[in-house]
C-alpha cells in the first residue's frame, strides 16, 4: 500500500507541473479521483443551483461512489501519466 501511496503523492505533485492545462472534463475526473482516493465516498451535501462549479465537482465525485480508494489512486496515477 505504501508504494501505491507514494506513487499517488508523486502524481499529485506532478499534476501541478503539467505542460498544458487539461480540459474541464479531465479536471473534473482528476478532482473526483483525488477526492475518492483521499476521502472516500462523497457524503457532502449537494451545492445549490447558484454554485455551478461546486455542483459539477460534487456530481463528478458522486459518480464514482463505491470505487475503492486504492483503485481511485491507481486511476489518478494512470491519468496523470497519460497527460504528462
Amino acid at each position: 500500500m505504501s508504494d501505491l501511496q507514494s506513487k499517488f503523492e508523486a502524481a499529485v505533485a506532478n499534476s501541478k507541473n503539467l505542460s498544458e492545462r487539461p480540459d474541464n472534463m479531465t479536471l473534473l475526473k482528476l478532482y473526483a479521483l483525488y477526492k475518492q482516493a483521499s476521502a472516500g465516498d462523497n457524503t457532502e451535501k449537494k451545492p445549490g443551483f447558484t454554485d455551478m462549479v461546486g455542483r459539477a465537482k460534487w456530481d463528478a465525485w458522486n459518480a464514482i461512489k463505491g470505487t475503492a480508494s486504492t483503485e481511485a489512486m491507481q486511476q489518478y496515477i494512470d491519468l496523470i501519466e497519460s497527460l504528462s
